[in-house]
């Protein structure tokens, strides 16, 4: 892949527990940086077609390797173009070593 097909700015988001001023436990995702990433959608399959019929879009997200980046783990979320992306698994290294994939699935919209 070449750097032009990461065509795409996506803000990485880790999540992080604090709580409110009840002292109830809330989840949110500040920003841990951004980066250009290349977005595939998947097609195919009964498992993808089963998630877009419940409003979910399962997709490859591809991305430079980085310090920063070797933090991501299936916890964290990815916001591309106003979407939230929730990783469904550790990112993995191409064979060249210098791009790292990881399978998202997309749920809604940012603003929520």
């Amino acid at each position: 892949m070449t750097a032009g097909m990461l065509s795409k700015r996506a803000i990485f988001q880790r999540p992080h527990k604090a709580k409110d001023a009840d002292g109830k436990v809330i989840h949110t995702y500040p920003e841990e940086f951004t980066a250009w990433v290349n977005l595939k959608p998947l097609r195919g399959g009964e498992s993808v077609m089963a998630s877009r019929m419940q409003s979910r879009a399962p997709a490859i997200v591809t991305f430079r390797t980085s310090t920063q980046a070797r933090a991501v783990n299936s916890e964290w979320r990815v916001v591309i173009d106003g979407r939230i992306y929730e990783a469904k698994e550790d990112p993995r290294e191409t064979q060249d070593r210098a791009l790292f994939e990881m399978l998202v699935e997309g749920g809604g919209n940012a603003g929520r």
